[in-house]
This record gives structure tokens, C-alpha cells and sequence, in this order.
């Protein structure tokens, strides 16, 4: 897949959504949620500063993020959805 965000955006896969609840409950597909975290597949050059200087971007390939449920746009390539987001719509990374 070649896929290059722009400036400050990168390119996120979703994590599989869960099939059970906590109690165990299996859950039909409408009824499942959103994860609300993923692996950042693609990263932009940085966001251009007034100065005209470019500032990197301080996620990396494979890092894995947690985001907001309405976050980004979810788009389909090769049959696989991702979202394109801003860096600033990242809370956090998740170190292991």
C-alpha cells in the first residue's frame, strides 16, 4: 500500500473490534464499539510553522495510539479501512 499523509497527519489502522462483552455476552456487529485505539501505519512530514520551518511529527510507523471515537476520516484502501487523522487529535501513545 502506498499511502503518504500530508504535514502533520498520519494514517491509523484500527484495532479488531471485540466480539464478547466483559460478561461474556457475544455481540452482533451493530451492536459492537468502536476501538478507540490503533497502530499508526503512515506518517506526514510535520506541520509547517509560521516561521516556515517544518516540525516533525512525534509518532512513529508501529506505535500504537489511543484516539477519540469520532476522530479522522475512515477511508477504504486495497479492502482495508483506515482513518487519517491530525496529530493533534492523538491522546496518547501506548508504550509496552
Amino acid at each position: 500500500m502506498k499511502l503518504r499523509p500530508l504535514h502533520d497527519r498520519i494514517v491509523v489502522r484500527r484495532k479488531e473490534e471485540e466480539a464478547l462483552s466483559a460478561g461474556g455476552i457475544v455481540l452482533p456487529g451493530s451492536a459492537k464499539e468502536k476501538p478507540n485505539q490503533g497502530e499508526v501505519v503512515a506518517v506526514g512530514s510535520g506541520a509547517l510553522l509560521d516561521s516556515g520551518e517544518v516540525r516533525a511529527v512525534a509518532l512513529n510507523v508501529g506505535d500504537v495510539v489511543v484516539f477519540g471515537p469520532y476522530t479522522g476520516n475512515a477511508i477504504t484502501i486495497e479492502g482495508e479501512e483506515l482513518i487519517i487523522m491530525s496529530e493533534a487529535d492523538i491522546f496518547a501513545v501506548i508504550e509496552a
